[in-house]
């Protein structure tokens, strides 16, 4: 049971991996995208930079998903070796990565209130004038098709569902 709980969190793993592998391929297109549309709406193409928007691989969106992934495989690595450390880490870890995968669930679908909010926070006048929707939706467009919303949901449902799983494996062997 416990290795097929492994196979499970390297699934997971492998599913917040592809988060910095499809930004890092496809975030200068996304930049591009939003670049035009910030022209089409008067707003100078600077504001990126100079309020560290960006739409690659970088900071928070590679070390958050890569770290999830090594907490991941250790955990499978400890579960197919059989150690009673990888079902007590599982416990503590796999809820973790099921409610963090929740809030970035819940972070696309507000996606366009949050980055309101945030750019009314920051009181600049160029950042206030920009229709965040389209903005939003030009720098997806950016991305292929099939990684918004296809790849989006597979990795949401292997992460939940995955998480699900193993955490009802962890309860049956106990």
């Amino acid at each position: 049971m416990m290795s097929f709980a492994a196979v499970l969190q390297i699934l997971i793993a492998l599913a917040f991996v592809s988060i910095p592998v499809v930004r890092h391929r496809y975030g200068p297109q996304a930049k591009a995208a939003a670049e035009g549309e910030l022209r089409r709406q008067g707003i100078p193409v600077t504001v990126l930079e100079e309020n560290k928007i960006r739409f690659d691989a970088g900071g928070h969106e590679t070390a958050v998903p890569a770290t999830v992934a090594v907490v991941m495989v250790t955990l499978a690595v400890l579960n197919l070796a059989g150690a009673g450390l990888g079902v007590t880490l599982s416990w503590v870890f796999q809820p973790i990565v099921l409610l963090g995968n929740l809030l970035i669930i819940y972070s696309n679908l507000t996606a366009v209130k949050s980055v309101e909010t945030a750019f009314r926070r920051k009181n600049d006048p160029v950042l206030a004038r920009i229709d965040v929707r389209a903005f939003l939706k030009a720098a997806e467009r950016g991305f292929p098709t099939w990684v918004m919303p296809g790849l989006q949901n597979v990795r949401h449902v292997v992460v939940l569902g995955g998480s699900l799983l193993v955490l009802a494996m962890l309860a049956l062997s106990a």
